[in-house]
């Protein structure tokens, strides 16, 4: 199963920092350039859903008030 990421990338003073959109659970990657950064987070993304897939890519629930 493939799905899209949408990777967010900010740079900061001391370099570069990714974070995935979609996804449930805490994901960064960073490095000093933006490349960097990006591979990082593209292993942090295949590990956490390797590891939390169910919890991962579940879509968000509703909450309704």
């Amino acid at each position: 199963m493939t799905k899209d990421v949408k990777i967010i990338v900010e740079q900061h003073a001391d370099g570069f920092v990714a974070y995935p959109v979609g996804l449930r659970g805490v994901i960064v990657g960073e490095g000093d350039t933006r490349a960097e950064a990006i591979a990082d987070v593209t292993s942090a993304i295949q590990f956490h859903v390797e590891t939390f897939w169910a919890f991962a890519l579940c879509e968000r629930e509703v909450i309704s008030r």
